[in-house]
């Protein structure tokens, strides 16, 4: 990889709030806008906007993984101050809104903790019970999104 590309990727991970344009980046390492916008998708597959982006979107999955701000205020701290687009972008990078995504890795979360402590007790009975979590865990899902589709696509799941 170019080490004009590295760096470029170093200051965006360091800086995932995007307050450095990407001409403040291409004069970092000595490059037009263009050329750099030409260097970084033949080295990384993608134009430097998007993988701002994918970063934005890795750092906010890790926030609402790990910390209890608001998504409006993880918007912000990915460097995205209308909460609608950060939604929108969320949710075509990852197929879940934040909220919801927050709530089904809760519900993992709780849900691994519940069966390894089944299974150090020796009291799990292996494989037997996992449609119907997966069933109820959709349920939950389902209980906090307003999207008619998933509540059908439940429903069939739920008779099947």
């Amino acid at each position: 990889m170019d080490k004009r590309v590295e760096k470029t990727i170093q200051m965006m991970r360091e800086d995932v709030r995007g307050e450095l344009s990407l001409a403040e980046l291409a004069q970092s390492v000595n490059l037009s806008v263009w050329r750099l916008c030409h260097i970084f998708k033949s080295d990384v597959g993608m134009p430097p906007i998007r993988y701002l982006r994918l970063l934005r979107m890795e750092r906010a999955k890790n926030l609402l993984e790990s910390s209890f701000l608001s998504v409006k205020e993880i918007a912000f701290q990915v460097g995205l101050n209308d909460e609608s687009h950060f939604v929108r972008d969320f949710k075509s990078t990852y197929g879940f809104s934040p909220a919801l995504y927050r709530t089904h890795f809760k519900n993992n979360s709780a849900t691994d903790e519940q069966y390894n402590e089944n299974n150090s007790n020796g009291t799990a009975n292996g494989n037997s019970d996992q449609p119907g979590k997966l069933r109820q865990q959709l349920i939950q899902i389902a209980k906090h999104t307003a999207l008619p589709s998933l509540h059908l696509f439940i429903c069939l799941y739920s008779t099947l």
